[in-house]
């Protein structure tokens, strides 16, 4: 087995100890970061988004802070600010929570524009300007953004060019009436979700993590399937049912996620099914539909469902 079956297998049956269920989450969570990206998290609360981001920080030994945003969050809550130490009548850096691996902006969509473009050179560049100067954020930076799909009250949608930062808009749905089952008889067993810490988990070994990373780049791709990945892309820019389509950035997060998806079924080459897996969530948040569309109860995962049987797989 390669060493991304090894990682997958690994972190499902870790994160399973604590999470019921949530395989889709487990896997695209995974994705994100064997692929370098960031991942837009959508679902209603307490169906443990924040419960599996904090346990991958321990599961890959990342470090991992959290900001709850707010419509009063400043860029400098996030970024930090340079204080006077009157000690030493010097400028200094109190750095703010984006310094850190896996960083969790629990309902993203509270925080106001300006402190949401304060997070778009975080998450482009892994780097952060204060007063002028440069200063870096670790290579694994990652961003779990989380937003809750029904409570628009308060809320500043996110604007294109931040959406397009996210790798991935991974959906969360209820878990099964079993699953849900489980969870209730592991609390009358005595799991208590505010003492994680205590919890066992086997770590995840740097060595497997960037040993899966490097798999999911070598992963061999036929010129038909760069081909397919474009048709796709370029179809939905002229789809009739929507004003904004596919950016070549996302033309890009869905070859790689597909790589990736090969890469977890243990494959070194790419089939049109990994293109297929990786469409929805890759481009659903990329899209903007047309008023008319949304008022006969289309949606983005529906549209481009559409556009995935429309544009011919190659064959052989």
């Amino acid at each position: 087995m390669k060493s991304t079956a090894r990682l997958l297998q690994q972190g499902r049956t870790e994160l399973g100890k604590v999470i019921a269920g949530q395989e889709q989450l487990i896997d695209q969570a995974l994705i994100t970061v064997l692929c370098h990206g960031h991942a837009l998290i959508e679902g209603v609360p307490g169906i443990a988004k924040t419960m599996l981001v904090k346990l991958m920080g321990r599961l890959l030994g990342l470090k991992f802070l959290r900001v709850q945003a707010t419509p009063d969050l400043m860029p400098a809550d996030i970024l930090g600010t340079t204080i006077l130490r009157t000690q030493t009548q010097e400028f200094t850096l109190h750095r703010g929570p984006v310094f850190t691996d896996f960083l969790l902006v629990d309902e993203i969509n509270r925080m106001p524009p300006r402190t949401q473009a304060a997070l778009l050179e975080c998450m482009e560049e892994r780097q952060v300007t204060i007063d002028g100067v440069r200063h870096e954020l670790h290579d694994g930076f990652t961003v779990f953004a989380t937003q809750n799909p029904i409570d628009s009250e308060g809320t500043y949608p996110l604007p294109e060019a931040q959406l397009d930062r996210f790798l991935l808009k991974i959906r969360v749905g209820y878990p099964t009436l079993e699953q849900e089952r489980l969870i209730l008889e592991r609390h009358r067993q005595g799991f208590n979700p505010r003492g994680l810490d205590e919890v066992l988990l086997e770590p995840i070994a740097p060595e497997l993590l960037a040993a899966a990373q490097r798999e999911v780049r070598s992963v061999a791709i036929e010129p038909a399937l760069y081909d397919y990945i474009l048709a796709l892309a370029r179809r939905s820019r002229e789809w009739p049912s929507l004003t904004l389509g596919a950016s070549p950035r996302a033309a890009l997060s869905l070859m790689l996620v597909a790589q990736a998806y090969a890469a977890l079924e243990d494959r070194d080459y790419l089939i049109p099914d990994d293109v297929k897996q990786a469409t929805i969530p890759v481009l659903r948040h990329r899209m903007v539909l047309r008023p008319e569309a949304e008022l006969e109860g289309y949606d983005a995962d529906r549209v481009l469902s559409d556009i995935l049987a429309a544009v011919p797989v190659p064959k052989g």
